[in-house]
């Protein structure tokens, strides 16, 4: 459907559950009278509606692609501008990963999906799971005996929708996510709006995994009232707009009907995060969320400490192209990874007995599994 280039582009994907004594804490602050798991639940779409307001900043703080090889338009057009030979680049941008030109892409432009409630985000995606689209089902679904697609709707499975965040429950096997969610409600929340950092070894850095917690608490803690169809467009507008412009001097952003300096908003909401840190901070010396909040504090008041800067600094500063670049960083991360420790002889051994058992495992499952695909398909996508 998207295509061998589209799904090339990585993020990074942050789980993240809140303590079940956090829960029993807050169940007795709101004087709830519902059952455990369905507050549970509700608290957790709180932050999602939060997220979908606030998650621009993200984007701002730790996007990291506002460059990319002219090879992944693959002859389509684009309206962006050329850094080189190779390379093309929002000169603002933060990320264009998630941006209408990356995971943000027009095929589902039209899609909408509420995140007021576990009933109505289960009813959306499973109405679009189970809509016929015409442009896939001009694609086929199985073509000489071949599958092209799982299915000819709008989406073929849950999984397929991208979002910024999603709701997230361990299912059991077989078992699809929506009806997982509806069996036993939220377990954790998904953020998917983070790109790979070129400049951290694993992609990502305890500052940045600090930062989100807390962020993640502030979108819980704060006031999350319903999300109108109208309010969700300005919310996709702002996401957009940091996406393609983030760096933008005098960037402005909508607020409840009104224009707001994305900047001025920014710093309301690190400002806002101070406390909250300062608790997570509690009986450590070295202060860890309050010290990763002051870095992003400083890539407010001076831009070119984001990453989206600094990676076109670094590209303008040694004239690589975007591929360039990327192998470079790529060939140091390993060098850094093999240099860490000498081979361990004794582990490298236990991976292959590992690997050994794994595959004598998946022998065994497939010998005593006489079901065929078509089969097993049918009766998923009916259940």
């Amino acid at each position: 459907r998207y295509g061998r280039i589209m799904q090339a582009i990585s993020g990074v994907h942050f789980n993240y559950s809140f303590s079940p004594k956090l829960w029993g804490v807050l169940e007795g602050v709101n004087q709830s009278k519902q059952k455990p798991q369905d507050f549970i639940s509700e608290q957790y779409f709180g932050i999602l509606r939060n997220y979908r307001r606030y998650g621009w900043l993200v984007l701002y703080l730790f996007g990291t692609s506002p460059a990319v090889s002219n090879s992944f338009f693959a002859g389509r057009e684009n309206t962006l501008t050329a850094l080189d030979a190779d390379t093309v680049y929002e000169p603002y941008g933060t990320s264009l990963r998630m941006s209408d030109i990356g995971y943000r892409n027009k095929n589902q432009s039209t899609l909408s999906v509420s995140v007021n409630s576990l009933s109505e985000y289960v009813r959306d995606l499973t109405r679009a799971i189970g809509t016929p689209y015409p442009p896939y089902e001009k694609l086929g679904v199985k073509v000489d005996g071949v599958y092209r697609q799982l299915n000819a709707n709008i989406l073929q499975i849950e999984n397929e929708y991208y979002s910024f965040i999603r709701p997230k429950r361990i299912a059991r096997s077989g078992e699809r996510p929506t009806k997982s969610l509806h069996r036993a409600g939220v377990e954790y929340v998904e953020v998917r709006a983070l790109d790979v950092s070129a400049f951290d070894p694993v992609g990502v850095n305890q500052n940045k995994l600090r930062f989100l917690e807390a962020f993640l608490a502030l979108c819980l803690l704060r006031e999350s009232g319903p999300i109108s169809q109208g309010e969700q467009s300005a919310l996709d507008a702002n996401h957009l707009l940091v996406a393609r412009r983030g760096r933008e001097p005098n960037l402005k952003l909508g607020r409840e009907g009104r224009s707001i300096a994305m900047t001025e908003w920014a710093r309301e909401l690190l400002d806002s995060m101070a406390g909250l840190c300062e608790m997570l901070d509690h009986g450590e010396a070295a202060r860890p969320y309050s010290s990763a909040l002051e870095q992003q504090r400083a890539k407010i008041d001076e831009v070119e400490r984001t990453p989206s800067a600094r990676l076109l600094a670094e590209m303008r500063q040694t004239g690589e192209t975007f591929f360039q670049l990327a192998l470079r960083m790529s060939k140091l991360h390993k060098d850094y990874f093999l240099g860490l420790y000498p081979p361990n002889e004794n582990r490298l051994g236990e991976f292959a007995t590992e690997a050994r058992d794994s595959l004598e495992a998946q022998r065994a499952i497939e010998g005593s599994d006489n079901t065929d695909f078509d089969t097993y398909l049918a009766h998923y996508l009916a259940d």
